[in-house]
């Protein structure tokens, strides 16, 4: 019911960059909203969401149903659409996506829920943490839906016992698969990291703001012995369930969907390692400057073609626009280490910046005898707003807040919105116009706010603009209860 897909739920997904009629998933500041506009407009889809929004609006649905539940984040999460436990991507000579033959993804990041409870129908060894995924992305016994999938079971690879635990097991732990495509139509695997998915997988700490990783609930030590062990009995448990392929059609010698029996050999190891180092940090409106670092493995002299190419992407890891496209022939010599430079200036990256920033580099690296590399690197540009309570909190009292805000472009900006909110701080939603500002300008705006309710509290900033992506911060304050 918290997605729209298959009923009158409550949220419609959106992941085109197109919100005419709606909400800029990015914009929407909490649950509440989005469940009184839903139950307002007589059960209408709220417009619209993506992975964090359904998991905020499902962690609050389930609370108020009395069943504990948190949120979750995945770094590098894999969308496995067919379901062999790998994510098959298609690059061209200069490691550029190529959508029409690539099916699967990794997201750079995924958000859903686990909620705590018994599992009567798996034994008491699947008690405890619960995947729910309330985000439209593949259907599940002809609807849109996942889970509950124990916890433990997709660290066990006990992907055969329900629900979903093959697409929740690729998620947090599918090998990552590349693949050079020939304009003759051959495919020739490339050497890359397969360890890449299932990152740092988060969640809050209760009490605080604080980041809990719970990778280890999910899976053994990534490239373990272990890892691998309960890799090979996932992949054995799907060839031997008939439900599975039931419910999902598994193909094994298409083109796209590579099944795993044919990756057991593993490609040959390069005789060069790469890796995109960040010279200095990736700032929302400067040019980005980066080096390719080229190692040279062996005690031989050897040529090195590089191809480069940048691309604007959403958070789906989803190619926005082509920024950047270079070639380079670099001579190592033996056991030398080379840095390519490559900067991206503002000009090229402005236009097509979405409001996930995010740019993804990649570079092919052809090195003698047909080997080949495929160096990648995600960046998020970051920016800077400074939110400071000048006094003490006091239910019933005013305080004044003062925020910092930043021009992050090198070009003047006017027509600034501060956004504010926060729950027990203010009755509903606070407006404030900014002032014009010069490149790089700095200006302090004050507000008051009069606290309703005691404890911690957290009060959120959004500048907004029509120049460049929503730069959001807020504080958490602690109010105390008047004497």
């Amino acid at each position: 019911m918290v997605n729209s897909n298959n009923d009158r739920g409550v949220v419609q997904g959106q992941w085109q960059g197109k919100y005419g009629g709606g909400t800029n998933p990015l914009n929407w500041r909490g649950s509440v909203a989005i469940l009184q506009k839903w139950f307002k407009g007589r059960y209408k889809p709220v417009k619209y969401g993506q992975c964090w929004v359904f998991a905020g609006v499902m962690c609050t649905v389930l609370r108020c149903l009395g069943i504990a539940t948190r949120v979750v984040s995945n770094f590098n999460s894999a969308h496995d659409t067919d379901g062999n436990l790998s994510v098959d991507k298609y690059v061209d000579s200069y490691g550029r996506t190529l959508e029409d033959l690539t099916e699967d993804s990794m997201w750079n990041f995924h958000v859903w829920n686990e909620s705590w409870f018994a599992r009567q129908d798996l034994g008491p060894s699947y008690d405890g943490w619960q995947v729910l995924d309330a985000t439209p992305q593949e259907e599940s016994e002809g609807m849109f839906q996942c889970g509950p999938a124990s916890v433990t079971a997709i660290r066990e690879g006990d992907v055969h016992l329900a629900h979903d635990g093959p697409f929740v097991f690729a998620e947090v732990n599918a090998d990552y698969i590349t693949w050079l495509w020939h304009e003759d139509k051959r495919r020739e695997r490339v050497y890359s990291d397969t360890k890449k998915i299932g990152r740092c997988i988060s969640t809050k700490a209760v009490g605080s703001d604080s980041r809990v990783d719970i990778t280890g609930l999910y899976k053994y030590p990534e490239g373990s012995r272990k890892e691998r062990q309960v890799y090979s009995k996932a992949v054995k448990k799907l060839l031997s369930v008939e439900a599975w392929g039931r419910r999902r059609r598994i193909r094994r010698a298409s083109v796209r969907g590579v099944w795993r029996e044919d990756l057991l050999e593993p490609v040959t190891k390069p005789s060069i390692t790469g890796k995109f180092k960040v010279l200095e940090p990736p700032v929302l409106g400067q040019d980005l400057k980066l080096a390719l670092c080229l190692t040279n493995l062996t005690a031989r002299a050897q040529r090195v073609r590089v191809n480069v190419s940048g691309a604007t992407i959403l958070y789906t890891r989803k190619p926005v626009a082509e920024i950047l496209r270079e070639s380079h022939t670099v001579k190592l010599g033996p056991l030398e280490e080379k840095k390519i430079p490559v900067t991206i200036s503002y000009s090229q990256y402005k236009g097509d910046l979405t409001e996930d920033k995010k740019i993804l580099l990649a570079a092919m690296c052809l090195v003698n005898k047909g080997e080949k590399l495929l160096v990648e690197k995600d960046i998020t540009l970051e920016d800077f707003i400074t939110i400071k309570v000048l006094g003490p909190a006091v239910v019933g009292v005013t305080v004044t807040v003062e925020v910092l805000v930043i021009n992050p472009l090198s070009e003047s900006v006017k027509d600034c919105v501060l956004m504010v909110e926060g729950s027990g701080l203010l009755q509903g939603q606070l407006s404030i116009e900014v002032p014009s500002l010069q490149p790089q300008e700095k200006a302090l705006i004050q507000f008051n706010i009069t606290p309703s309710k005691s404890g911690p509290r957290q009060l959120q900033v959004d500048l907004v603009s029509s120049q460049f992506p929503d730069i959001k911060g807020f504080v958490i304050i602690h109010v105390a209860t008047a004497k």
